[in-house]
């Protein structure tokens, strides 16, 4: 059986930590920031964690070599 590769789309965009959760930035800064608030760009920084289910299906179908 050939091995899997790994999606290139998810590559960039998700990061497991050595627990296993999937981190992930969040959307929306991009553009248009002229129309939010201070408070909603600031709340966009960073990264968050994916829910336990949804990191588990990442992991699984995108990132199969971690």
């Amino acid at each position: 059986m050939p091995k899997l590769k790994t999606k290139s789309s998810a590559k960039k965009r998700f990061k497991i930590t050595a627990t296993g959760k999937v981190l992930y930035t969040q959307r929306g800064k991009r553009h248009g920031m002229i129309k939010r608030t201070n408070k909603q760009i600031r709340n966009l920084r960073g990264t968050a964690v994916l829910f336990k289910s949804d990191g588990d299906k990442i992991i699984k179908f995108s990132l199969p070599n971690g």
